[in-house]
């Protein structure tokens, strides 16, 4: 049976209002409901953190062992990772090739200065003596030290005719006794002796060193590799300075090597002291003919001459700053390089 209250129709009588009666007042308390605020995952989080603070807080020792344990395990990973997947291409975020930086990015053409002997004198005031720099037996004429000179002036003359040049000392640490100083810096420090012979202010900011090559097809081949690593491209012309009498060894034999067209490819020819003159064409004519059975220099007398010029065991960094020519730096054989260069 149901009851009616009053004229307004039947309603369900709650027996038990939703909230807290506060006795002393006699008004009702409303219970706010809470809302479920944090996700799984965060209190997941906090729980393992609550865990670890105990876990600190009853066996520090043991807290401290199970720290280091994942710290080894994470220092670990990233080491295999390192070794294994970089190889593959994974790049980091501060290796300049990956950001497509090169300083020396506008320049396209490539003039090289062969190093042939190691400054050793405290001072740049004599650069022209024999005495300010180590020369092997042979080296040991009248006048040797003015050629050098004299190559140094031929590249800053030929770099400072063209804006797009990039000057390149090229030359390593090639002899015991002079200490670990490379033919490079050497000539970069004499030039720099000199005021660059009046072109500083043209020449100075794009004169480059390659303080790796051991022979005269290194001098070459690391310098377009060095161009590489500074421009981010490889030479369109390149221009040689050495010798008047290795102009064969250079034009011919090193360009073919390393497959450069010959209508890019341009030599500058100073000639011997006349002390020494007869003595280095001889000397020529048998390297020549080792680098036509040799051409790489990879293997024979060429190989082990590179050797004796390596005595503080230099690591080469190439073909790291050229990957496109890492097929070329592995070759070794009689016969010219046949895989296509990006230069052809």
């Amino acid at each position: 049976m149901h009851q009616s209250f009053g004229q307004s129709s039947p309603k369900a009588f709650r027996a038990y209002p939703k909230g807290d009666i506060d006795l002393e007042s006699g008004t009702l308390k409303r219970i706010r409901r809470q809302k479920n605020s944090q996700p799984g995952l965060l209190k997941m989080v906090k729980n393992i953190k609550n865990h670890l603070h105990y876990l600190f807080k009853l066996h520090p020792f043991a807290a401290f062992i199970f720290s280091l344990f994942i710290g080894i395990t994470i220092l670990i990973f990233l080491a295999v990772f390192e070794n294994r997947f970089r190889p593959m291409g994974f790049p980091r975020k501060f290796d300049r090739v990956s950001v497509n930086y090169y300083p020396y990015s506008k320049l396209r053409n490539l003039v090289m200065v062969a190093g042939h002997s190691v400054y050793t004198s405290s001072s740049c005031e004599k650069p022209d003596g024999e005495g300010s720099w180590f020369l092997e037996s042979y080296q040991k004429h009248p006048g040797q030290a003015a050629t050098f000179l004299q190559h140094i002036k031929e590249g800053i003359e030929v770099t400072s005719k063209d804006d797009e040049a990039l000057l390149m000392f090229s030359g390593g640490e090639t002899r015991r006794d002079a200490g670990p100083r490379s033919e490079a810096q050497s000539y970069w420090s004499v030039a720099e002796s000199k005021g660059w012979f009046g072109k500083e202010v043209s020449v100075r900011w794009r004169a480059l060193t390659e303080e790796h090559a051991r022979d005269s097809f290194e001098n070459l081949l690391f310098s377009v590799c060095r161009f590489r690593e500074l421009t981010g491209v490889y030479p369109s012309n390149i221009t040689v300075v050495s010798y008047d009498f290795k102009e064969e060894r250079f034009a011919h034999l090193h360009r073919l090597a390393i497959g450069f067209p010959e209508s890019r490819f341009f030599y500058h020819g100073t000639p011997a002291s006349s002390s020494s003159k007869a003595a280095a064409i001889k000397g020529e004519e048998l390297v020549r003919a080792q680098f036509r059975e040799d051409p790489y220099g990879c293997s024979g007398s060429l190989h082990a001459k590179k050797l004796k010029r390596d005595p503080f065991h230099r690591t080469i960094p190439y073909p790291r700053g050229c990957p496109e020519l890492e097929g070329l730096f592995n070759y070794c054989g009689p016969v010219p390089y046949a895989n296509s260069l990006l230069w052809e």
